[in-house]
């Protein structure tokens, strides 16, 4: 299903008379994209010289439901999340609440780093450019998957025992955890919470009027789009972590937890690419200006090199920088279970697009991103849909081919049950991610964790080594289990099977030592 409207929005008038109809070039790339990936939905927006020129939606905000998505539904944006946590900060600058260069302990006095010294020095715009030492997206198993029982206080407290993968502003590694303290940092500070502040300082003067964060209500609100992800057949079925009526709020809503709709995007991108008169006080031209200032550098991969001849790809205040064919370029994506989107800006044309997809859609989203900037910056000169994404299946079969065979031959052999040895069963305590449990129920040997309720599975013996099989769906990268020392000196760690997995389940990070016997059954 496509949906074309003309309608006048309400945000300070940015985008008031403003009409658009189909664009036979952007209706072929979406078209292309969404058969070549079967997409459960995805809303299209794109913006020319300050003026929204185009949108599509298709699909269903719920497979099966015969509820269309259209530019009012509303999706999860995942860490498109982070530019609007880093403009309540710059809020806060412009009304004299915090400054940039304040210690995060003068606002958070329990804050710790694993390094005395980087707590003592960590700035409050440290915690928003992915240079603070902790490894990529180390304790992330505090965020996902949700729900979970971990507090923004837990999160503070863990980050004292999360081991420093480099050094202190020496190079850059995606976290989500200092985007939640950065949220602590903006609510000490705004005195309010959080979620106050983003409705007060972000939606409110901005009419986001569809925009959540926090606890709303999925029935009264309407038009959610939900996750979905792929069956084993290939097709996109919905995932189970559909929302419940009462959406509860969640500890990682700084990192990645806003919603918005299509169009409430769309107003969003317009204040940044093109603002009103009425709109520039919004923020001072001088917060806008460090918004975007290139700050990390971050590496540039072979593929970005060759479809854009990036030279300078580089993070700043939750917004990534990199010129494309010779043009500045300001961007963010998003990644959640079931859920991806991406954000492109082009300043220097006043125009970029964004779009939202209710599914796992890492390829769909690369490609449908790469066609829609090629518009924009080679026009003429551009592959199509279909060279894209046969370039991405033609990469992921290289990658596996090139994966060791010993590797492959030990994860393909057949796991048996695990012995309940007293060794290894018992209760065991990481110090940032808590308590977990490995203890018989029934025949199987089980893990399970008292944080994050979604981490419990079976132990299975693959081999010389063990294996923790996930009961959830969602939990799709199973763990190796290993146990080391004896007595008191007993100690279990984690690791990715798929040592290429997404690195948000850091399970390497993880190391437990047993604590005690398990609970008498």
């Amino acid at each position: 299903m496509r949906t074309f409207r003309s309608i006048c929005f309400v945000a300070l008038g940015v985008f008031a008379g403003n009409a658009w109809a189909a664009d036979p070039a952007y209706d072929r790339i979406v078209d292309d994209v969404v058969a070549r990936y079967h997409l459960p939905g995805v809303a299209v927006g794109v913006i020319e010289d300050g003026k929204v020129t185009y949108t599509r939606t298709v699909g269903e905000a719920e497979a099966g439901s015969g509820k269309p998505i259209t530019s009012q539904s509303i999706f999860k944006i995942a860490s498109n999340s982070k530019a609007m946590t880093a403009s309540v900060l710059a809020r806060l600058v412009d009304q004299g609440k915090l400054h940039w260069d304040d210690p995060v302990v003068k606002y958070l006095p329990d804050f710790r780093m694993h390094d005395p010294w980087v707590t003592e020095h960590m700035l409050v715009r440290d915690l928003l450019v992915h240079n603070s030492g902790l490894p990529e997206g180390g304790g992330d198993l505090m965020l996902w998957p949700e729900p979970n029982h971990f507090s923004r206080e837990d999160i503070v407290h863990g980050l004292g025992y999360i081991k420093p993968a480099y050094g202190f502003r020496a190079g850059y590694a995606y976290d989500n955890l200092l985007y939640v303290v950065a949220g602590q940092v903006a609510a000490a500070a705004g005195g309010a919470p959080y979620e106050t502040l983003v409705q007060r300082e972000i939606f409110a003067p901005l009419h986001l009027s569809r925009c959540r964060v926090g606890a709303f209500d999925r029935d009264a609100t309407g038009n959610v789009a939900q996750p979905h992800v792929r069956g084993e057949d290939g097709r996109y079925k919905v995932g189970d972590n559909t929302d419940a009526v009462h959406v509860e709020p969640i500890a990682s809503a700084p990192a990645g937890g806003i919603r918005c709709s299509l169009d409430d995007m769309l107003a969003w991108m317009g204040n940044w690419l093109a603002p009103t008169e009425a709109q520039k006080p919004w923020l001072s031209a001088e917060q806008r200006k460090q918004m975007w200032l290139a700050r990390t550098p971050m590496p540039v991969s072979a593929r970005r090199k060759r479809w854009d001849n990036t030279h300078v790809y580089a993070y700043g205040y939750g917004f990534r920088m990199a010129d494309v064919d010779g043009q500045w370029t300001v961007s963010h994506t998003g990644t959640l279970s079931g859920m991806y989107s991406m954000m492109m800006l082009l300043p220097d044309k006043r125009s970029g697009f964004v779009f939202m997809i209710n599914g796992d859609a890492d390829d769909a989203r690369t490609v449908l991103g790469e066609t829609l900037l090629k518009q924009f910056t080679a026009p003429q000169q551009h592959a199509t849909v279909k060279q894209y994404a046969d370039e991405l299946d033609a990469e992921a079969k290289a990658a596996a081919a090139a994966s060791k065979p010993a590797k492959k031959a030990e994860v393909a052999r057949k796991p048996v049950v695990a012995p309940f040895d007293a060794t290894r069963t018992g209760t065991w305590r990481d110090p940032w991610f808590g308590v977990v449990r490995v203890c018989p129920a029934g025949d199987r040997l089980t893990f399970v964790s008292d944080k994050s309720p979604l981490m419990h599975g079976t132990i299975v013996k693959v081999g010389d080594r063990w294996r923790i099989d996930w009961d959830e769906d969602r939990m799709d990268l199973e763990a190796w289990v290993d146990f080391k020392g004896d007595g008191v000196a007993r100690r279990m760690t984690l690791a990715k099977v798929d040592p290429d997995g997404d690195f948000s389940s850091d399970y390497e990070d993880l190391a437990f030592e047993r604590t005690g016997e398990c609970p008498a059954r």
